[in-house]
């Protein structure tokens, strides 16, 4: 067993949590950073690329909570259980398994959304030059999907291990590549053309294809704990990532068509201004993914290593803990926002309309934001342990009260401030409903349980 494994195991757990989030957290706020890059940039082409990236925004990040949260765990989480249990075989094989399934899935979704995105965005309330400004931007970057899901697998692969600082290095330079090379291709200078909306989509792609390489040159060079072995492909292997991936991407599914929904009915009920103000707004949402992601990766590591060690009662402690760190961080978020949302919407548009509706939501919506850090954290926990069955329900409840809730609310009162108390209501149901069951009951095979548990078990 490796010295960062046995740490994992044996360390003190709130000092261990902090050491693996700080740089976890710093590679997701930095790769959520990317996209706030784009849309700062496309603002300034006018309020239709802004209308029109945010129709694609709900796409993007599904590709990245497809990628680094649902798959992406399952991957951390089976390569933490196999060192855990001191199955380095299995462990390196499972770096092949990762590259062959994210790249299927790459390739799948590329073609869903180069073949089907104009129907997607029409369904979303797109419609004239912000379609058309979806479809450009769309195009671009689902033709190199494979490269964002390739590198989300080889990440997770190495957080697997324990080792978040290699991962947020990549991400911090490839961010800083973006700083420059983004408003170059939007912009153009000298001998580069303006491209446009189309111009930042390029930059992400090439950020994401060297993203790869750089993941794939430190598992080759033999710094991993595991490496990359050819061997036959197993079915057991795959059905393993493919089963926790899914329940995980079900999950994910269901945040995403929480803000899609919702943008439909914003859409329905004010119009595309209406679409960019609530679009800047919730970006401070989905900026509170890749935040608690980066609490979550380090839980996926170390709850999973604990259950292969056999030691139920240090995993769940840990999980707990990790639940606490995240509901003080996202909802520090969210208070801020809610008490200067002008600040936030600020910095992408000075647009009068677009400003007050974006500030309407934050105001109502942030101050529950911590309710989402909990029920995220105790997912990241329950992936660990192959155990979703109340994240899921808790995502579904989300789902169904913000979204069939927000219909009825917003047919009846013509209402936005309506919807977003929907909305509120929706945060607080979700983390409680993971809380409670997940968080706050033992775990089976903990001292005291019995096999039959109800709550996560190993």
């Amino acid at each position: 067993m490796d010295e960062r494994t046995r740490a994992m195991i044996e360390g003190p757990v709130v000092p261990m949590i902090l050491r693996l989030a700080l740089p976890n957290v710093l590679i997701m706020l930095t790769q959520a950073s990317t996209g706030l890059i784009e849309t700062w940039w496309v603002a300034k082409l006018g309020s239709d690329a802004l209308a029109g990236m945010a129709l694609v925004f709900p796409a993007l990040m599904l590709m990245t909570t497809f990628s680094a949260g649902a798959l992406g765990g399952s991957i951390s989480s089976a390569v933490a259980r196999a060192l855990g249990g001191r199955r380095q075989v299995e462990a390196d094989a499972l770096v092949l398994h990762a590259v062959v399934v994210n790249v299927v899935l790459g390739l799948t979704f590329s073609a869903l959304f180069l073949v089907g995105g104009e129907r997607i965005y029409r369904l979303m309330g797109g419609e004239g030059a912000s379609l058309h400004a979806a479809l450009v931007y769309s195009d671009i970057v689902f033709a190199g999907n494979v490269f964002l899901w390739l590198m989300s697998g080889l990440s997770s692969v190495i957080r697997g291990t324990g080792n978040m600082r290699f991962p947020a290095l990549v991400t911090c330079i490839g961010a800083l590549f973006l700083i420059p090379v983004s408003p170059l291709l939007i912009f153009g200078f000298g001998p580069v053309p303006a491209l446009g909306i189309a111009g930042g989509g390029a930059a992400l792609l090439v950020y994401y294809a060297a993203g790869t390489l750089a993941m794939a040159w430190h598992i080759l060079s033999g710094r991993n704990p595991v490496r990359f072995v050819r061997a036959p492909l197993r079915r057991d292997l795959i059905v393993g990532l493919l089963r926790v991936g899914g329940l995980s991407a079900l999950n994910s599914v269901q945040t995403n068509l929480v803000i899609a929904g919702t943008t439909a009915l914003v859409a329905s009920g004010a119009g595309l201004a209406a679409v960019a103000g609530y679009g800047t707004g919730v970006r401070l949402e989905y900026l509170l993914i890749p935040l608690v992601f980066g609490i979550g990766a380090p839980l996926i590591a170390l709850v999973a290593t604990n259950l292969g060690a056999g030691q139920v009662a240090r995993a769940r402690r840990i999980a707990l803990t990790g639940a606490a760190l995240a509901f003080m961080a996202s909802e520090t978020v969210g208070l801020v926002a809610a008490a200067f949302p002008a600040a936030w919407m600020g910095l992408f548009t000075h647009d009068p309309q677009i400003v007050r509706l974006g500030s309407s939501y934050l105001r109502l919506v942030g101050p529950f934001y911590g309710f989402f850090g909990v029920g995220l954290a105790l997912y990241f926990a329950s992936q660990a342990a192959g155990r979703l069955r109340w994240p899921i329900a808790g995502a579904t409840a989300r789902l169904i009260v913000a979204v069939g809730g927000g219909f009825l609310v917003l047919r009846y009162t013509g209402s936005l401030t309506a919807l977003f108390v929907c909305m509120s209501v929706a945060l607080a149901a979700y983390g409680l409903l993971v809380l409670i069951p997940v968080g706050l009951r033992p775990w089976a095979g903990e001292e005291g349980t019995g096999a039959d548990g109800e709550a996560v078990r190993a």
